[in-house]
Order: C-alpha cells, then sequence, then structure tokens
C-alpha cells in the first residue's frame, strides 16, 4: 500500500501538474485566457501533494507569497489575472524549497517567450489574404495578427516551462 501512495505522490500527481499546466498554456495560446476550473484543479492537486510531502502549510505560505507578489504585477499592468492565478495554484504543487527555481524558471522562460514574440515581429506578415481553413491554421493567423499588433503574451507558456522544469528536477514531493 505505500508503494502505491509513494507511487502516487512522487509520479502521479506531478504527472496531473504538468498536464494541468500544459493545458492552461495551450489555452492561453488560442484565447488569452486561463480557465478557472484548471486552476482550482491544479490548486487541488497541489494541496494534495502538500498533505501527501508533509509540506502544506510551508507550501500555503509560500504560494500565497506568489499570489501576493503576482497581484501586484497584475495592479501594475504586468500580468494578466490569470498568468497570477495559475502562477499561485502551480506553486502549491511546488516543494518551497523550489519556490525560487519555479520562479527563475519562469522569469528565463518568459525572457525567452518574449525575445521570440519580438523577433517573429519583425518576420510575420501583417495579413494574410486567404481565411485558412482548420484550426491550426486558424490558431496561427490569430497569433500572426497579435504579433502584428503588440498583443499580449500567452504568459501561461512561461509558467508551464517553469512548473516542467521544477517538477522533473524534482522540486515535487
Amino acid at each position: 500500500m505505500q508503494i502505491i501512495g509513494t507511487l502516487f505522490s512522487s509520479f502521479i500527481l506531478p504527472v496531473v501538474c504538468i498536464a494541468l499546466v500544459l493545458v492552461a498554456s495551450l489555452h492561453d495560446i488560442v484565447a488569452r485566457t486561463i480557465p478557472n476550473c484548471l486552476v482550482l484543479i491544479l490548486a487541488a492537486v497541489g494541496v494534495t501533494m502538500g498533505v501527501l510531502g508533509g509540506h502544506l502549510a510551508g507550501s500555503l505560505i509560500v504560494a500565497t507569497g506568489v499570489f501576493v507578489l503576482a497581484s501586484l504585477c497584475w495592479r501594475r499592468g504586468w500580468m494578466g489575472g490569470g498568468d497570477v492565478k495559475l502562477l499561485g495554484a502551480a506553486a502549491l504543487g511546488i516543494m518551497p524549497s523550489f519556490v525560487f527555481t519555479f520562479a527563475a524558471a519562469v522569469a528565463i522562460a518568459g525572457g525567452v517567450l518574449a525575445l521570440f514574440y519580438l523577433i517573429a515581429k519583425k518576420f510575420v506578415p501583417t495579413s494574410a489574404s486567404l481565411r485558412p481553413d482548420g484550426v491550426y491554421a486558424r490558431a496561427l493567423r490569430v497569433e500572426r495578427w497579435r504579433i502584428a499588433r503588440g498583443g499580449p503574451l500567452p504568459y501561461a507558456c512561461a509558467i508551464a516551462a517553469g512548473a516542467v522544469y521544477v517538477n522533473l528536477s524534482g522540486g515535487a514531493p
């Protein structure tokens, strides 16, 4: 029974966290929103990981700190509200000692994402004459429109990259 509990807390729940942040990042790319249901499920999984890992109090304190700092960034217009919620929920699933690593990984991934969008703005044509068929082609067309107009970045991608890095490097219980 202990093997099942260990497998559940050290493998299954981190994989669920990774899957949830990846789905949130895909939704952010397509619609520039992050569904609240994904954030709530991610937070519940994070709380479960904290309980099973014996670090729930530390995770709650650190995740609250991450949420408050991200909220200040939202108030300044530097982040979207969905990104703030996703950051706080993702921080719940990470051991408190790895939250700085998580924040650094998110910041680095966000810088790479911003650099990609700045470079893409120089090379992406501003308009397409034909309406594309298919979801993928339409998503590319919308993204081209956003890049040309300097629209917001899908920062959930950076959050997902940070969460994946920390979970794969041992930051999950």
